[in-house]
């Protein structure tokens, strides 16, 4: 759920001018997550969120790390139009893409920073995604069913 969540801040504050915690909170509740100002705040300094200057003030935005985060709704494109298939063993997960496709799925997927996911290991049409823990493969198998049909 936190990685979810994660994903929407990182949405919201890449798509909308958030200038307060109160605008943040109200976001995340306009899409269905029962959020307290004290947990907006931990995102914020979990996802190291920074204050830059706008026209009429400030908002928050994502740090400058050299790295591209992805959003939810590009990895949502990817999966949508380039994984075939999803399957697993107990701390595992096999991602079947279409030919020449995985690496740049499996891209994504690293860079998500998703919380069970260890790592990734790309091949053209084959992912092998490691998770952290057995513990984390029902939210990794749910996030991932998310991307492919769209659904949130």
């Amino acid at each position: 759920m936190k990685s979810r969540r994660h994903f929407t801040v990182i949405d919201i504050v890449s798509n909308h001018k958030i200038e307060t915690q109160e605008d943040l909170c109200e976001a995340l509740r306009k899409k269905g997550f029962d959020v307290t100002q004290a947990t907006v705040s931990r995102d914020i300094k979990e996802l190291k969120l920074v204050k830059i200057p706008d026209n009429n003030g400030y908002r928050y935005a994502l740090p400058d790390t050299g790295g591209q985060r992805c959003s939810y709704e590009r990895m949502r494109r990817m999966f949508a139009d380039a994984v075939i298939s999803v399957e697993h063993n107990e701390n595992m997960v096999v991602i079947k893409t279409l030919p020449g496709s995985a690496q740049a799925v499996a891209s994504t997927i690293d860079n998500s920073e998703l919380d069970g996911v260890l790592g990734t290991v790309a091949g053209d049409d084959t992912i092998l995604v490691v998770l952290r823990s057995q513990r984390h493969l029902p939210e990794v198998l749910d996030w991932f069913k998310e991307l492919l049909t769209g659904g949130r």
